[in-house]
Formats: C-alpha cells, structure tokens, sequence
C-alpha cells in the first residue's frame, strides 16, 4: 500500500539584523531546504525599519516559501533549531523585541488556522506589519489570510504600520 503524502505551502518570514544578514539568510535558505522542505520561492530582501523596539542596525527582511509535509508543531520545532544554529539567542527575561542574526516566523500554514501553546497560525501580528505585508504581496498578493478574509494587498492597504520597508537591489 502507498502511503499519501500531503504537502502544504508555507509562507514564512526571515528577518535579520545582525552580522553578515545576506549570508545568514542564504545559510537559513539552505538549512530549510534541506531539513523542512523545498523552498519553491522567495521573495526580494527588503531594508526594513525595526519593529517594536529601537536598534541601530535596520533588518533584512524576506519571505521564504516552501513546500512541506511536515506537521506545523515540528516545522516549527526545525525553524527553531535553525535560529539558533545561526546565533540567535533567546533571553527569556527579555519579553520584548531584540536585535537577532535570524528569526523565522511561521506566517502562514496553507489555509490553517492553528491556534495551539506553541503556535498561531496565522501569524498573529502580520496585518499590523509592513516588513511583513511588502514582501508577502511580492510573493502572494492575492491570497486570501483565512481568518479576515482579505488578500495581502487588502491587508496592507489598512495597515497601520507606517515605518520605512525599502526594496533592495
């Protein structure tokens, strides 16, 4: 008997602020497709303002798109492995936003909606990104997020955010 395998688009953001933020991203490309799935696109990088907090160096932010069929929880669980063998370091006195060599943020699971300990999915605070929207609405403008029913260029029309996400070269 053949065993079916499902795969499932998974959009998700990788943001950098520090050290060497091309490589890193090229080295997290790398990791992802060999240990989560086959990235299938990926957006432009974009300068983008920090979020949430000051720092002085502006983050490289981009949208990787993968195919897998992994679960969400261990997806997340890898992405969480790749973070740190990039040098990221989680405080956990520290509840606020920090400076990273890499993040990687699950935004969109497919169509799920996944509300678990763990992880929300979708990404809880996208709509009220911009460094999350302009990549996104490269990548996949007119796909629909599951919960407001509004496509990614509908979501950054209203959004909020109004800090500085340049297009690079």
């Amino acid at each position: 008997m053949q065993k079916i395998v499902t795969m499932e688009r998974v959009h998700i953001l990788f943001g950098s602020n520090m050290g060497d933020k091309e490589a890193i991203f090229a080295q997290a490309c790398l990791l992802i497709n060999n240990r989560c799935g086959r990235v299938v696109q990926v957006s432009g990088a974009y300068d983008s303002e920090p979020w949430g907090f000051v720092a002085e160096e502006w983050f490289l932010n981009r949208v990787i798109v993968v195919e897998t069929d992994l679960a969400p929880e261990e997806l997340l669980r890898r992405l969480l492995g790749i973070e740190k063998e990039l040098g990221r370091i989680r405080h956990p006195e520290n509840q606020g936003y920090a400076s990273r060599t890499a993040d990687l943020d699950i935004l969109y699971f497919g169509s799920r909606v996944i509300l678990s300990e763990t992880l929300t999915v979708p990404h809880p605070r996208l709509h009220m990104r911009r460094f999350v929207l302009v990549p996104m609405c490269e990548v996949a403008p007119t796909m629909v997020h599951p919960v407001f029913e509004m496509t990614q260029e509908e979501l950054l029309q209203h959004c909020p955010d109004d800090s500085v996400v340049k297009k690079l070269d």
